[in-house]
């Protein structure tokens, strides 16, 4: 099991390196960081003191603009994963972004194991299913991750399933006894 931290926050990313293997991003976290003039060098900074995966997302929303950013965002460092969104746009960037260019894509904004499939199928390196906002309007956001679980393995995908939208220490638990399990928490989980 691997844990990624959701955040932007050098000193929280600093302090606690020694847990975690990765690090996600997101607009929303940089916007309210107040380093969004700054993003690459922020990035840049994030990379330098974690070693293993950094998600970074791009703000782009149509294909041509996606791939743009993805390659641009890759140039920062060499553990730089391109996050996208779970949309046609996004499969079709992370299949460009992967089987043209080698870029790790990580596809976010997983609600349903027939998407899981479509992220897998494009060369998504990491899938991040939303648990939480799924358990928030009374779905089994649990039942979704052991379904792409049972999915990829029956199938041969080297996908992770990254569980975001974490919103207990049960969630993380739950997670960890189903099998390819990566996590992705923030401080407060």
């Amino acid at each position: 099991m691997e844990i990624f931290l959701d955040s932007v926050d050098l000193n929280e990313i600093k302090e606690l390196k020694e847990f975690i293997d990765g690090i996600t991003t997101n607009p929303s976290l940089i916007a309210k960081s107040g380093h969004k003039d700054k993003y690459e060098d922020l990035v840049r900074e994030i990379c330098s003191i974690i070693k293993g995966p950094v998600s970074v997302e791009v703000v782009a929303n149509n294909h041509a603009d996606m791939v743009k950013e993805g390659l641009k965002l890759a140039k920062i460092a060499d553990n730089v994963v391109v996050k996208l969104p779970l949309t046609y746009e996004g499969l079709i960037s992370c299949k460009k972004l992967w089987t043209e260019h080698k870029i790790p894509v990580n596809i976010t904004l997983c609600f349903s194991p027939g998407q899981a499939l479509l992220a897998a199928k494009a060369g998504a390196c990491f899938i991040s299913p939303f648990v939480g906002r799924l358990d928030d309007i009374s779905y089994d956001g649990l039942s979704l991750i052991e379904d792409i679980c049972t999915i990829y393995s029956n199938y041969g995908f080297d996908t992770k399933v990254l569980v975001a939208s974490v919103r207990s220490p049960a969630h993380v638990i739950e997670a960890a006894r189903l099998v390819l399990i990566h996590y992705c928490a923030s401080k407060s989980t």
